[in-house]
């Protein structure tokens, strides 16, 4: 045993045994499922217990509580310290699930999900992810208050807690979140970090020697150190002194070991993912104070001192019910509005003011359409609030007249891009800065948090930087809405670099996710419909740069056609051949069946803007649209990954299977063979090589 343990430890009789049946509980389900990591729940038991029975906000009974304080385990591999927690103060987490740690089944998984464990805030594990949605959380809390709090009436009043670990601290999206935190004054924000100064592979000497103190005050955060990780009155104080301090987030670095406590794996890396072994487990209870058997124990006074957060909970929630009464006779319009957000309902004809646009051959591109439609219907959704990675001009997502987020402290003169409306908290208007994976995190967060819902913008080829983000939305059933414009190749001279040719093809693949690519600016109309209405997967919609022609819906199908996936926008009675397209590339159909016509063939127009609404569709009705008998060719100027599926092995593909090339959009377009001439050429040859 090191010197570390012979520092004063002010544990009484009772808190040594919670401590210890936290760090036990979640020991033995290590252990028995074989799998997992042992060392964070025995060091950070401690800082857990503190904040848990002190500080922690909530109600066990009724997780979903609105005003509760958020806390996000970060350090998503520790995930069995929360499973403890969780099933020690109350929640519906019996022991017999945390006996199923890991396996299948089970409401125990690997790393946290939202959805599936009751009273888990967030899904983490990809470290920082954690980090950036407790900024995205605090976020929500503070545009939630300064909208709807009233003087004698703070109906909104929360924390948001987390512990984060060294590896969160290293991932790169945290030094995006941090320092907008730090810049946006997030006081309600604390995070405990569990400095134990090991890794996976190593001790953290090997490639994390900064002062991270230092590095934290320069993001404009409130830092207190705490040197031993079981000194319960140290980090008490430390907690309360972060709270105190309302205009910095806070980070307190507190020294532990981990694997606190084992003989042998003590400050090892073993300590870290591995089971510590049969026989390092009595090692470590002996050396403890704990009994060696029954596995799992729970003693009768820290299950009783634990279950006071059940009390304590539904006190909480009473009180505020009461507050609220109040607040409903005295703000009824803006009470309905608080009810409606947390309980994800849509106002009655949010939509109405959405424009039907008429018909017009030049059209305009996507991308403005898109803005046009959000300006229309924002001011009906209070809860709908976002930016983008900095760029609102090209976006076309800046919400006029809607004040923009940011802390009043810091809203000095006439600051350049104001998008009208002030600044405050209270402001629809999100900064991120040149920041998307953080961009992408941060709604997660604000989303989990609920009573948002949150948009993002950026060009299409910047999904990349989002796509971690992306991918736990999905993951989490969050209703977060991704625009990315500048879709394709057409982006023109900005070059390969920002063309996005693979884009379409990876956010496709990411289960759950809904991609929308509309056509025109109806499409693109019902398009945000469906985005607003997704309350359980998250919406990529995307949007073009150039301009492109709204069509006549007189001639063509209407646009609500978009909620199915697919649907014919112009048919014959027996078509020789069925033309697909998504986007910009539905206009080069249309124009090539007038053409392929004159040449007396016939061709049914499918627009195809999103492949999942589709398959949503029963087969009667995806057999309509695409009958197997029928040879089709797609048209899209991205890769041709995926579309066999749809065009079959008789059918043909226009697609881009390289990177593209800098020149005016329409001569990257044209030299990469998307013209109406090339799309007849090839249709031509492939139902020529069907007849043979």
């Amino acid at each position: 045993m090191n010197s570390f343990q012979k520092l004063k430890i002010n544990y009484t009789k009772l808190d040594q045994i919670c401590i210890n049946t936290i760090r036990f509980l979640s020991v033995d389900a290590v252990q028995k499922a074989n799998s997992g990591h042992p060392g964070l729940p025995l060091d950070a038991a401690p800082m857990a217990y503190v904040l848990w029975t002190k500080f922690l906000h909530h109600n066990p009974v009724n997780p979903n509580w609105f005003n509760r304080d958020r806390f996000v385990l970060s350090a998503g591999h520790g995930s069995i310290l929360l499973y403890s927690l969780l099933h020690l103060t109350g929640y519906d987490l019996p022991l017999e699930q945390i006996k199923q740690f890991r396996q299948w089944g089970s409401i125990t998984p690997g790393h946290p999900e939202r959805g599936l464990t009751p009273g888990v805030e967030t899904t983490t594990g990809p470290l920082g992810q954690g980090f950036a949605n407790g900024v995205g959380m605090a976020m929500a809390e503070a545009y939630l208050s300064a909208r709807y709090n009233k003087e004698g009436a703070t109906i909104i009043n929360h924390y948001t807690y987390g512990i984060v670990s060294d590896g969160d601290l290293m991932e790169g999206v945290l030094a995006e979140a941090a320092p907008l935190a730090g810049h946006l004054k997030l006081g309600k924000l604390i995070y405990l970090y569990d400095n134990n100064h090991i890794t996976l592979a190593t001790s953290t000497q090997a490639a994390f020697t900064e002062d991270h103190a230092k590095r934290f005050e320069a993001y404009g955060w409130h830092t207190i150190s705490v040197e031993n990780g079981n000194d319960l009155e140290a980090i008490e104080s430390a907690i309360r002194t972060a709270q105190q301090e309302t205009e910095k987030p806070s980070l307190i670095l507190i020294r532990t070991h981990i694997g606190y406590g084992s003989p042998n794996k003590q400050d090892t890396c073993e300590a870290h993912g591995s089971a510590l072994g049969v026989e390092e487990v009595k090692l470590t209870k002996k050396n403890l104070g704990w009994l060696l058997t029954p596995n799992f124990l729970v003693p009768k006074e820290a299950k009783t001192h634990f279950h006071r957060a059940i009390k304590l909970g539904k006190e909480l929630e009473t009180v505020w019910e009461k507050l609220f009464s109040l607040y409903k006779k005295k703000y009824p319009e803006l009470a309905t509005e608080v009810l409606a957000l947390i309980n994800e309902k849509l106002p009655k004809n949010w939509d109405s003011d959405i424009p039907e646009f008429p018909a017009d051959e030049k059209g305009m591109a996507t991308r403005v359409a898109s803005g046009k439609i959000m300006q229309a219907f924002y001011a009906k959704l209070p809860g709908f609030i976002g930016g983008s990675a900095d760029l609102n001009t090209s976006t076309h997502t800046e919400l006029k007249d809607a004040g923009s987020f940011e802390n009043p402290s810091m809203a000095v003169g006439d600051m350049q891009g104001s998008a009208g409306g002030g600044w405050s908290y209270a402001g629809r208007n999100l900064y991120y800065g040149v920041r998307e994976h953080a961009m992408g995190s941060i709604s997660n967060g604000m989303a989990a948090h609920g009573g948002i819902l949150p948009f993002t913008a950026t060009f299409l080829t910047f999904s990349d930087y989002m796509r971690p983000a992306i991918r736990l939305a999905a993951l989490m059933k969050l209703n977060v809405v991704f625009v990315f414009t500048h879709d394709s190749i057409a982006l023109g001279e900005d070059g390969p670099t920002h063309q996005s040719v693979e884009h379409l093809a990876a956010l496709r693949a990411i289960p759950r996710l809904v991609v929308i690519r509309p056509a025109d600016a109806n499409e693109t109309a019902v398009a945000w419909k469906m985005a607003i209405e997704s309350r359980k997967a998250p919406v990529a919609l995307i949007l073009s740069r150039q301009d492109l022609p709204t069509f006549d819906r007189k001639k063509f199908a209407s646009a609500i056609g978009l909620r199915h996936g697919a649907y014919i926008l112009s048919d014959v009675p027996k078509p020789d051949l069925i033309l697909i397209a998504t986007g910009s590339e539905v206009k080069l159909i249309a124009e090539a069946q007038e053409k392929l016509r004159k040449q007396k063939i016939s061709v049914r127009l499918v627009s195809m803007p999103s492949w999942e609404l589709f398959e949503q569709q029963s087969k009667v009705y995806r057999d309509k649209v695409l009958p197997r008998n029928i040879i089709k060719m797609a048209v899209e100027a991205g890769t041709t990954q995926g579309w066999s599926r749809y065009v079959g092995d008789k059918g043909d593909i226009i697609g881009i299977d390289t990177f593209g090339a800098s020149a005016p959009g329409d001569v990257v377009m044209e030299k990469f063979g998307f013209t109406v001439e090339n799309i007849c050429k090839r249709a031509i040859a492939l139902l020529k090589k069907n007849q043979s």
